[in-house]
């Protein structure tokens, strides 16, 4: 059962000694005990374990805030306490948490052994210490966050509160029971957009764009059961594409103003997608549905969630956060409702494969009485190529236009599939299969990368470890990556004759700098074209796909007529998406099995295949809603 604010600091007073000085507070889900005796609580009585143990939750320890240092004469302290040879490169202050994160070369010899210098920086400074490696590409989306957050510590600090507060107000009376209504992405890809009602809580989980449309591109925030949007607990995000979260700001735009959970990956490239979102949209003449104020606001109201880590994001629900496959951070989300009474996963897309960067979908959860499951590729004739096949035709297709002194033209997604292509090309280039050419990575591939080498251990562990050894091993940093800086060279890479490849944005032909490259050497028949992702229905991506030999395109303010004489291959095997095979290996894997199974993120035909197959093999009951329908789950 939750207990109150009150209620929790009754039963930490019963545990802490009476000497010691401290006070209670919240930071959303978390309980902070504020003390300058800090070695009081992590010492050998170990209070701490003792206080989680009894209340639950996770306890953090944080310094009074008239007790930490001025930034500039901590930095002072922290430069004479941390040797020169750690070669610090950064220092992010979080006035919010009262830490400091300390970005250094060599962070074995920053901490000191057993932790002695972090440990005298905190005595010295108050303020707490995190040690990182200094990532090898440098991300200015991290750099401005983290900048921000510093800016805004203070409202931050009693946003965690109030948050906190909501979660530990007094539970209502009655009956317990749970609901999920379909709002986005239901038979239909695209603004992805659940929403749990419970007798207690009110939580969204995505609130994503329908990208190929320009007429109905909102989920169905007017549906009563959403309004009004300010009485909303929480909103959940599962990973950072547009689809899952290119909605989000509207929210605030229109009033909310709770916690949004989410990975600190998933908040890094949201802001970077978001933010290219308003971009391209205003380039493109149309009205956007939010600002760049509701972007920077929803920013403010992040609560950053590890995997693994469970947090209470309302009076009656649990949430748990882990790996899903699919892109940086993207996770499968778990919710405990009412003290276990019933545990849902909505598996967000997910990809049950290992790939380059990342490990296989987690298949491991404590219970699931309901899973809410992707159909992208649920039908019986959706299956994929491996990554090693992907990667060979990868190799055919670029060994194939170069020798004939071709181009490639890459459409991808920034976020995903150019990474993972930037490593398969990696290898074909330093195995010696392929001779090296220039690779020119257009539109927001290079911050995108960054961001992945800030958050190395959301990647696989050899990925992680070559990216944090100083060898040149590293793929990201390889010589042939060279970023497109500007309209200028741009444009003389088009007018170059000689081979390339170039990996663009965005990865459906729907916009973006790919469209320069597209229209000047689609015609060209010793070029190749080659799709890496899922080109959505109504974009020029899928209508190429089809067979279409010209397509009309706005040049110089004038509608023209662009031929296709290139080479142009589909790659499936790098989808970010488990095809059949994988969703019921996926399926067969976890245990127990769920009783009920809802699909979504599909066309109908291969949501209700999918749910048909489920329901014949596990003996489960399988739903494939409409948007606006309502599943009753308890």
């Amino acid at each position: 059962m939750q207990m109150t604010y009150k209620e929790l600091k009754d039963e930490i007073a019963k545990i802490v000694p009476k000497a010691i000085d401290y006070s209670v507070d919240l930071e959303a889900g978390n309980i902070a005990i504020i003390t300058t005796e800090m070695d009081e609580f992590g010492g050998r009585d170990g209070l701490i374990g003792k206080i989680a143990k009894r209340i639950k939750r996770k306890i953090v320890l944080r310094s009074p805030v008239d007790a930490i240092m001025d930034i500039d004469d901590a930095k002072e302290i922290i430069e004479k306490l941390i040797p020169e040879e750690s070669e610090i490169t950064e220092m992010y202050f979080d006035g919010c948490y009262r830490e400091v994160i300390i970005q250094c070369k060599n962070p074995g010899t920053a901490v000191g052994r057993r932790g002695e210098n972090t440990r005298k920086v905190r005595d010295e400074t108050g303020w707490s210490v995190k040690v990182e490696r200094t990532p090898p590409l440098f991300s200015k989306t991290v750099h401005d966050i983290r900048g921000y957050r510093q800016e805004k510590a203070e409202e931050r600090r009693k946003l965690l509160k109030d948050f906190g507060l909501n979660i530990h107000r007094p539970t209502r009376p009655g009956a317990t029971w749970a609901r999920v209504t379909a709002l986005g992405s239901y038979r239909e890809v695209g603004r992805a957009c659940h929403f749990v009602t419970t007798n207690e809580s009110r939580v969204m989980i995505d609130v994503g764009v329908n990208i190929a449309s320009d007429t109905d591109p909102m989920p169905y925030f007017t549906a009563p059961e959403a309004l009004p949007l300010e009485k909303l607990d929480a909103v959940v995000l599962t990973h950072s594409h547009l689809d899952h979260a290119g909605m989000l700001p509207v929210l605030f735009k229109y009033g909310y103003r709770g916690p949004v959970y989410c990975t600190p990956p998933t908040r890094d490239l949201m802001l970077l997608l978001q933010t290219d979102y308003l971009k391209v949209g205003g380039a493109e003449g149309k009205r956007s549905p939010y600002d760049m104020e509701d972007i920077r606001m929803c920013m403010k109201h992040v609560v950053d969630v590890d995997w693994g880590e469970t947090t209470d994001i309302a009076p009656d629900v649990k949430l748990t956060f882990s790996n899903a496959g699919h892109i940086l951070g993207s996770s499968a989300v778990h919710l405990n409702i009412a003290d276990g009474k019933h545990n849902i996963v909505f598996s967000g897309d997910q990809k049950y494969e290992k790939s380059w960067l990342f490990d296989a979908a987690n298949t491991r959860f404590p219970r699931v009485e309901t899973l809410v499951i992707e159909s992208t590729y649920g039908a019986s004739g959706d299956y994929q190529p491996s990554r090693q096949e992907a990667n060979q035709e990868l190799q055919d297709i670029v060994s194939r236009t170069l020798q004939r002194g071709g181009k490639i033209i890459c459409p991808v997604f920034a976020v995903g599939r150019s990474q993972e292509v930037m490593i398969a090309i990696d290898e074909l280039f330093r195995s010696g299969t392929v001779k090296p050419v220039p690779v020119w990575l257009d539109g927001m591939i290079q911050e995108a990368t960054a961001i992945h080498a800030s958050h190395p251990k959301y990647l696989t562990n050899a990925l992680s470890k070559s990216l944090l050894k100083d060898d040149g091993e590293n793929p990201f940093t390889s010589e042939w990556f060279r970023p497109v800086k500007g309209r200028e060279l741009r444009e003389s890479i088009v007018m170059d004759p000689s081979p390339c490849i170039v990996l663009a944005t965005s990865g459906m032909l729907n916009g973006g700098p790919v469209m320069e490259y597209f229209k000047n050497w689609a015609h060209e028949e010793r070029n190749s074209l080659c799709f890496v992702g899922y080109q959505a229905e109504g974009t020029l991506g899928r209508r190429l796909q089809k067979g279409f030999g010209e397509v009309p395109m706005m040049i110089n303010g004038k509608t023209e007529i662009v031929k296709i004489g290139c080479e142009m291959v589909t790659i499936d095997g790098f989808s970010g998406h488990s095809d059949r095979r994988q969703l019921l290996d996926f399926v067969d894997q976890l245990n127990p099995k769920p009783r009920n199974i809802i699909c979504h993120h599909g066309d109908y035909q291969k949501c209700n295949e999918l749910g048909h197959t489920l329901r014949e093999r596990y003996r489960c009951r399988t739903y494939a809603p409409k948007n606006l329908e309502t599943v009753r789950l308890l």
